[in-house]
């Protein structure tokens, strides 16, 4: 049973992204960007009480595998309609079932095409998860994917420059909190968000966490 100061604290930690993407909009350049999200991550996974680290692996974190920044791996995509409706519903422990809609899809240079979802709950927002080539794979990524737009949860990049024009940058790729903690249930990448090329950036994984 949730306690009122354990669903505070889960707000708050909401709170808090959503301010560190806003520092990260509002910085310089992305690489700027990118050590402001590292930073904030870390401090976030090593301090806040809604941590998704297990005990053992708060007691011996040091910061989260993220990748240098790479340039190559941001992209301003056009969003392209789905012609035909599609609804997935997740079925989740914690918050029952999730469906989202298909919003349509970006078709990215050496990555190939992603799905890109609109929560049909209550919030909205956009939802882009991914899963690639170093899925599960030793030293690779985390074997269900990562996100990259979870814009109810904060985590968004902002609009490009055109209409139906979105930023996705893969260093910004980060592990769901189910990759920590089993308590959480994720919804993972299908296959119209599964690439077989490798994304060497964002978030590794690391089982002992």
């Amino acid at each position: 049973m949730t306690s009122v100061i354990d669903a505070l604290q889960v707000a708050d930690w909401r709170r808090r992204v959503f301010a560190l993407y806003a520092r990260v909009r509002e910085a310089d350049d992305p690489r700027a960007g990118h050590a402001l999200w590292r930073a904030g991550r870390d401090d976030l996974f090593a301090r806040h009480p809604s941590s998704p680290l297990l005990p053992d692996g708060r007691s011996n974190f040091t910061g989260l595998p993220i990748a240098p920044y790479d340039p190559d791996w941001r992209f301003e995509a056009e969003v392209h309609r789905a012609e035909t409706p599609v609804r997935m519903d997740v079925e989740t422990g914690t918050d029952g079932t999730v469906s989202f809609d298909l919003l349509g899809a970006v078709h990215l240079p050496h990555v190939g095409s992603l799905d890109v979802w609109r929560l049909a709950g209550y919030g909205g927002g956009l939802f882009l998860p991914v899963k690639d080539a170093l899925a599960a794979q030793p030293g690779g990524t985390y074997g269900g994917g990562r996100y990259l737009l979870d814009t109810i949860k904060g985590a968004d990049l902002g609009p490009g420059t055109g209409d139906d024009t979105v930023v996705l940058d893969f260093n910004f790729a980060y592990n769901p909190s189910c990759a920590y903690d089993p308590m959480w249930a994720c919804p993972l990448p299908q296959a119209g968000n599964t690439v077989s090329v490798e994304v060497p950036v964002g978030e590794r994984y690391h089982a002992e966490h």
